[in-house]
């Protein structure tokens, strides 16, 4: 508010300066007016025309010169003949002598005019008429003249009005700043600008030193906030505050923020080969929506980790399984050997190391990833604990992964596909559970298909199974498997379907392409 009283304050006394400097030209041409007027009385006195054309004609003008000169408030009246000799002056000695003043060699070429002078009494305002006689004839000029007053003194005369006018804008620039100041300082929040700026900066340095990556934009999708984290997720070089974020980043899914007119919380977003835990929320000021801000956490160390994780717990469980099924095996022989079944020991013996070698042999050979093969055969072996048959396809063949994915994605989704039809099979009475697993291969697509006979899924668990914590089984950590494998199949850009109905099982078909995917984890 101090400040735009001082620039109010300061423009006033510009203001005046003006305003005097005009109130001094007006008071000059209203002056010159008058001055003007008398002359051209002077001018057109008959008395006057007559007498400058006599030699003693001065005993006349002088007279009539004093007194129009009085009546009309002016310093002097010099009447002039067409010699420049004085006719009439303020001082008589004068009367007779020549009027060298160049100015008034314009007046005696028919020219009325008045100009600014300055002469013995100050500067003063001069008005040159010329005098016509009847013939209109030039026979003489006239000369009026008045010292002008100085500025303070014009100034003075005019206190009144310029006090009025500098009291009344003084009174209104003061009141308008009050509003003014209170005006944008309820628009700050009652914060002063040093305080805004304060916080500007503590923001700035804030968000800049975050570990998570912060993104904002206005509601016009121009970058107000883009921290030095988020460059780092990104690979961003350079300021790009001002900047429209869909020139900056394409697959943010910021913008939609503001399309949809919501907030989205812990969501997944695979950008290039990074994976992302998202929150995205709407700006609003007084209920106004104004912008939109992500916050971005790099989760793809934890999500390899976790991968990895899953992957030796698969594996533990595998050793397990077989650790089981070993001792079952030889609890068997054993029992045989008791019995004095050497032969029938020696047959059983032969037929589980045959179908152990079989398995193996087959998934050496086609399926080349240890990981995924060690996966399969704990898979087969937990099926038999469980009293369930898994079948694999013998036509499977996988030579290399789809792009953007890996043997720990390949282990995950097969893991949790085949877990979750172990848990269905388990749920169901049937005298035949069974399994079957298929890994396809070409030039152009992968494809994975988990298929069982279990309890399999009505139409409204089929539309709700992907989304994260649905779940149709009530143990805690549930929810998790089938969502996860949705996220995996939008990282590699392919395809999940499901065909499933109550009490026939499930049938899950995933298709990844083999060449480079346009725009891959759009989901």
């Amino acid at each position: 508010m101090l400040l735009s009283v001082g620039i109010v304050l300061f423009s006033l006394i510009i203001g005046n300066l003006i305003m005097a400097g005009g109130i001094i030209r007006i008071t000059e041409t209203q002056l010159g007016q008058r001055l003007m007027t008398t002359a051209r009385t002077v001018a057109t006195i008959p008395n006057v025309q007559k007498s400058i054309q006599e030699p003693d004609g001065w005993k006349v003008i002088q007279p009539t010169a004093n007194n129009l000169r009085v009546v009309n408030d002016v310093t002097y009246i010099v009447v002039l003949n067409r010699e420049r000799v004085r006719y009439s002056d303020p001082l008589d000695e004068r009367i007779g002598t020549v009027f060298m003043d160049p100015a008034v060699d314009e007046a005696y070429a028919e020219h009325s005019y008045f100009q600014k002078v300055i002469g013995e009494m100050g500067t003063a305002l001069r008005a040159y008429v010329p005098i016509m006689d009847d013939q209109h004839q030039q026979v003489g000029v006239v000369v009026v003249g008045r010292v002008m007053p100085d500025v303070w003194g014009i100034l003075y005369s005019e206190r009144n009005n310029i006090a009025l006018t500098f009291f009344l804008s003084l009174l209104f620039g003061v009141w308008g700043s009050y509003q003014l100041a209170r005006h944008m300082k309820k628009q700050m929040l009652d914060l002063e600008p040093d305080e805004i700026a304060r916080i500007l900066v503590e923001r700035t340095a804030t968000f800049h030193a975050m570990h998570e990556g912060v993104i904002a934009i206005d509601n016009r999708e121009r970058i107000t906030i883009f921290n030095d984290r988020a460059k780092q997720i990104f690979g961003i070089e350079g300021e790009v505050l001002g900047k429209h974020i869909r020139s900056v980043l394409h697959d943010t899914r910021l913008p939609e923020v503001l399309e949809l007119r919501q907030n989205f919380t812990n969501t997944e977003i695979h950008v290039g080969n990074t994976l992302l835990w998202s929150n995205r929320f709407l700006i609003k000021v007084e209920e106004k929506i104004v912008g939109a801000i992500a916050i971005f956490q790099d989760r793809t160390e934890v999500a390899r980790m976790a991968e990895e994780l899953t992957g030796v717990k698969e594996f533990v469980g595998a050793l397990r399984v077989q650790n089981h099924e070993h001792m079952n095996h030889l609890h068997t022989i054993a029992g045989l050997l008791q019995l004095h079944q050497h032969e029938k020991a020696l047959t059983y013996l032969f037929e589980v190391n045959e179908q152990q070698e079989e398995l193996t042999s087959f998934l050496t050979t086609r399926i080349m990833d240890e990981n995924l093969s060690g996966l399969l055969i704990g898979k087969v072996s937990r099926g038999r604990e469980l009293g369930i048959r898994v079948v694999i396809d013998r036509r499977s063949h996988l030579e290399r992964f789809p792009p953007y994915m890996d043997h720990h994605n390949f282990v995950l989704i097969l893991g949790n596909l085949i877990e979750n039809a172990f848990d269905s099979l388990e749920r169901i009475e049937r005298k035949e559970k069974e399994i079957m697993i298929s890994i396809e291969q070409d030039d152009e697509i992968c494809s994975i298909l988990v298929e069982d006979n279990g309890i399999g899924m009505d139409e409204e668990t089929r539309r709700h199974m992907l989304e994260r914590g649905f779940s149709t089984k009530e143990r805690a950590h549930r929810g998790l498997g089938l969502h996860l494998v949705h996220q995996l199949v939008n990282k590699g850009g392919g395809e999940l379907v499901c065909h499933s109905a109550r009490g026939e099982g499930a049938s899950f078909l995933i298709t990844f392409p083999m060449g480079e995917v346009n725009s891959h984890g759009e989901g």
